[in-house]
């Protein structure tokens, strides 16, 4: 520690920020659908993720050598690229942040590093290789496969409990989604707070505090593990409204389906040490939960919202992390630059949120609001197919606790189905206007 200069040691400090805000923008992974099923109350949710975020930072660092030592090459790396890369990780989160929508925090600390690189160093500077093998193509496969997971658990789980009460199940379910959430929240832990162990580490080499390959350091693993856990308590409430509301509606089997998916996604890929997004996992997971329920459907303007985000992730915060960089290789005074720019911009956006609050006293309120008689958001192309195609939901289905939109979408298929019908199934508590 006390080779640590006055560079090197604001690079930590906006380490562990970018951690912290990993931490509540990341918090709707493990909490989003225990929140919106009710399994939970919100401030306890994001409290047991925070502690669980904490303990499973201590439970690898294969990840943390994937970043340390994997994507950019330590030969000739200046501190001043560590910088520059979470300025720009950091101002994407809390862009996307503002806005709601679930992006991956890896992938901006990715783009962040690569670009801050290209703009020091060249292209050579970058390993392609791991990039390919660690980073893109888990960005890929992960929601993929934690969504067929989602998707083929959540039907053998209806299947299962076909002939038993419904009541009677649910509370069972219920206090599985708050295992399996326990369960994804460790995951977080383990697999999230490594990456900043990883980029500490590797301001650390850059600077000479520590030889190249090394492991993090144990106050590395602390300060990293206690910034997340920090960030999770808060709780990114628009993010968490956006997974358990604005993607699809869940019951608590879809919950518990989608919840162990993810986990099981998340606490593999950390064994193999690939950097996965587990807003990705955990979003894919989320819409194949969705589609595996009969009649089930899932919101693709929501869903598209995140897919164009989750693409502009790593060029967006690369573009953002080379302009840094370009500003940082100046000199002091091009530091000094960014530093302000950073802070001036994270006010900013934080001015922006009070605009439209949201807290635990309404992270459970639908999430878009198009329509004014409904409050739902219109039936796109994709959703009405789904309908026309799915049976209709039994008399059951209102007792099993169906929200409005449900019924909504039970009555289109109902008209689609039976077109001589004069009347139409509608909600006593709110029309059913589409």
């Amino acid at each position: 520690m006390e080779h640590i200069t006055l560079l090197l040691g604001i690079v930590i400090v906006t380490a562990l920020v970018f951690d912290f805000t990993n931490g509540f923008h990341d918090t709707a992974n493990a909490m989003a659908t225990t929140i919106s099923t009710g399994a939970l109350k919100p401030k306890t949710a994001v409290a047991m993720s925070a502690v669980l975020n904490l303990v499973g930072a201590f439970l690898s660092v294969e990840v943390a050598k994937t970043i340390s030592g994997g994507i950019v090459n330590e030969d000739g790396l200046k501190t001043e690229v560590i910088f520059a890369a979470l300025v720009g990780a950091i101002l994407w989160n809390l862009l996307t942040w503002l806005v709601g929508l679930p992006s991956s925090s890896s992938h901006a600390l990715f783009g962040g590093l690569i670009g801050a690189a290209v703009m020091s160093m060249g292209w050579s500077s970058i390993n392609g290789g791991t990039v390919v093998t660690k980073v893109l193509i888990p960005a890929l496969a992960a929601p993929l496969v934690a969504g067929l997971a989602a998707t083929l658990a959540t039907r053998l789980t209806y299947r299962i409990g076909r002939n038993t009460d419904t009541r009677a199940t649910a509370k069972g379910y219920r206090a599985g989604q708050i295992a399996s959430a326990g369960l994804v929240s460790l995951a977080h832990g383990t697999n999230d707070a490594q990456k900043t162990m990883g980029i500490i580490t590797l301001a650390l080499v850059t600077g000479g505090v520590l030889n190249p390959g090394a492991n993090p350091p144990m106050w590395v693993i602390v300060s990293a593990g206690v910034a997340i856990a920090l960030g999770t308590y808060l709780g990114g409430w628009r993010i968490i409204r956006t997974m358990g509301k604005g993607l699809t509606d869940l019951q608590p089997q879809q919950g518990f389906a989608a919840q162990t998916s993810a986990a099981t996604v998340i606490l593999a890929s950390s064994h193999l040490g690939f950097s996965l997004s587990t807003t990705q996992s955990c979003s894919g997971a989320v819409m194949g939960a969705g589609l595996g329920r009969k009649g089930g459907v899932v919101r693709w303007s929501t869903a598209t919202r995140m897919f164009v985000a989750w693409g502009l992730t790593l060029p967006a915060a690369g573009l953002v992390g080379a302009g840094a960089e370009f500003l940082t290789k100046q000199g002091p005074w091009g530091i000094a630059v960014t530093a302000a720019l950073l802070i001036t911009g994270s006010a900013v956006i934080w001015a922006l949120s009070r605009r439209n609050a949201v807290d635990h006293t309404n992270v459970t309120d639908d999430e878009v609001r198009h329509d004014d008689t409904t409050g739902a958001e219109p039936a796109g192309v994709v959703t009405t197919a789904i309908a026309a195609v799915t049976p209709p939901p039994t008399g059951a289905m209102a007792a099993a606790g169906a929200s409005s939109d449900e019924l909504v979408k039970a009555t289109l298929t109902a008209q689609a189905t039976a077109p001589t019908t004069t009347g139409a199934m509608a909600d006593p508590a709110r029309p059913a206007t589409v």
